[in-house]
């Protein structure tokens, strides 16, 4: 015969066990200390009564008279049973001042001695007593009957001890039926609320629940990604470092509404959504965040469980990536073109027209080399001038003429070390990007594009300014805050989404603690002006003020 060791017991269980002893505990001690305190008042009411009993029948006038005359036991007798019927005493008898009986509820016991204390009563005194007699232990009253001063008979009335014992069970009896109810209803009282508790821990008992709470903080403390759970009331229930670090919050936040943390408001907004949200790119101060929520619901909803990711550097690849495609795009637009002229040439050559083969080659190569001087000299910042050749052939490709000013100058070596190049590019190619969109398909599809630095009221702090405008519809003036922010555009969204672009300019820019405005571009389009503080010493030489005008295919549009 195999035997199984039982598991532990859940908690609920546990709770259960401990509740039920505690409960039958309870009421088998209240029940013991309510028949001990009832018996001893039982008794000391039996004493009561047979005190009241005896001293009824000693005072009365008639006891009295018979007590005087020649036959005390024949007129004696009848009334004592009589008041024993009418007070439910057990027994009283009536005896001469020598303790002979004059009435017994046995009649064959009349004359004979009584059995029990009588000195006391001869002194003219009432007591009471315990004592076995004829009838068995009784609780008993013994008092003298007087003529004047003179003791002519005693009385004693009494209640059997068995009598007494039987009204204390009846009270027990009930008492128990009582404390069965209590029992029986603590015991369901019980075993609901643990039933309760029971599906709340699932059935797992202490050291499970404890187990499982310090996996619970060690997992919240070693993930880095953001964590936060939010109750039914859209409180902060719970956020491990991860999600501070991300949010960017400090302190006691738990208890506090999602609307008070001093998020973005497209931010807030999502958190607060009833819907799920899957893979929605947000952005804060300094990162762009991935959020994923998911209601937590038992038949109501009881929270939210949000997670975060930071792909502030992935979203910067990307973007890095995207500029890499538009670039290889160009090229291989460009190769084709070349191809095209190669052939050209090879075929003037063949029909013996060498020098108009010469001619056409040679202003193709001064053509591709004017831009490319044109763009150097305008901005010999070598990541800036890669991203103006880059960004002029993918706007030529789309039918936007992008130009850059033989005044333009921005050297290399100028940008100080805390203004990046990729912060640079992220803001600089997302306005390209976003005004060629808005001019693609204009009358006069031009960007133009001016990069200086310039002196502001600090001469030790000079900015960088960086400047593009567009020939497309512009920005309506209603329009002018909501631009920047995630999400809104006025084209429809693409495969990939749309309204990311001027929102990571505007994130870079307040990284950089510069300003970010739009206005009405001369040609009719939409500017935007970025305005960089250059605080490093020795960032601009001599305080000289330069610009660069780019034309280029851009559009106000996010």
């Amino acid at each position: 015969m195999r035997f199984s060791v039982p598991g532990p017991r859940s908690l609920a269980g546990q709770l259960f066990a401990m509740q039920a002893v505690l409960i039958a505990v309870v009421v088998a001690g209240y029940a013991l200390f309510t028949y001990v305190s009832d018996r001893s008042q039982a008794e000391e009411a039996a004493r009561r009564q047979a005190r009241a009993v005896a001293r009824s029948v000693a005072d009365s006038p008639s006891v009295l008279e018979a007590a005087r005359g020649s036959d005390p036991t024949g007129r004696l007798q009848p009334y004592a049973l009589r008041v024993m019927r009418d007070t439910e005493v057990d027994f009283i008898t009536i005896m001469d001042p020598h303790g002979i009986r004059w009435t017994h509820p046995d009649p064959d016991r009349i004359g004979q001695p009584f059995q029990g204390h009588t000195e006391k009563a001869l002194k003219g005194q009432t007591f009471t007593e315990t004592y076995t007699g004829t009838l068995g232990p009784s609780v008993r009253a013994v008092t003298p009957i007087q003529d004047g001063k003179k003791i002519v008979g005693l009385v004693s009335a009494g209640i059997r001890v068995e009598e007494i014992t039987h009204r204390v069970q009846d009270q027990l009896t009930a008492l128990l039926g009582v404390a069965a109810g209590a029992l029986a209803l603590g015991a369901v009282g019980t075993y609901v609320v643990n039933a309760r508790l029971r599906r709340h821990t699932h059935g797992m008992n202490a050291a499970q629940l404890s187990r499982m709470h310090d996996y619970h903080q060690a997992a919240l403390h070693a993930v880095r990604e953001g964590l936060l759970m939010l109750d039914g009331q859209y409180r902060v229930a719970l956020i491990n470092d991860g999600g501070r670090e991300l949010l960017g919050v400090a302190g006691d936040v738990v208890g506090r509404s999602v609307a008070e943390l001093g998020l973005p408001a497209p931010l807030t907004g999502a958190l607060l959504a009833s819907e799920p949200r899957v893979d929605e790119v947000h952005l804060t101060a300094s990162r762009v965040l991935v959020i994923n929520t998911s209601p937590v619901s038992g038949g109501e909803r009881r929270g939210t469980v949000v997670t975060l990711r930071d792909v502030t550097e992935l979203q910067s690849l990307m973007g890095e990536l995207d500029s890499e495609r538009g670039f290889t795009q160009a090229l291989r637009s460009q190769a084709h073109e070349a191809a095209n002229r190669l052939h050209t040439v090879v075929s003037l050559i063949e029909l013996g027209r060498a020098e108009e083969a010469v001619e056409f080659a040679t202003a193709e190569l001064e053509l591709a080399q004017a831009l490319t001087d044109q763009v150097v000299a305008a901005v010999s910042e070598p990541v800036l001038a890669a991203l103006l050749l880059g960004k002029t052939a993918q706007a030529n490709e789309r039918g936007v003429e992008l130009m850059v000013s033989e005044d333009s100058s921005l050297d290399d070596g100028l940008l100080p070390e805390s203004l990046p190049a990729r912060d640079l590019v992220t803001i600089l190619g997302n306005l390209i990007d976003n005004a060629v969109d808005a001019a693609q398909g204009s009358a006069r599809a031009r960007v133009t594009v001016a990069a200086y630095t310039q002196d502001t009221s600090d001469p030790g702090d000079p900015e960088l300014v960086l400047r593009v405008s567009d020939t497309g519809p512009g920005v309506d003036p209603e329009h002018a805050e909501a631009v920047f922010q995630r999400g809104f555009s006025t084209k429809p969204a693409g495969p990939g989404g749309r309204g990311l672009g001027l929102a990571l300019v505007r994130q870079a820019v307040h990284r950089h603690e510069g300003t970010l405005s739009v206005s009405e571009a001369e040609e009719g389009g939409a500017e935007f002006e970025v305005r960089l503080p250059l605080r490093e010493s020795g960032a601009v030489a001599g305080g000289v003020t330069s610009r660069t005008s780019v034309s280029r295919g851009a559009g106000g549009n996010a």
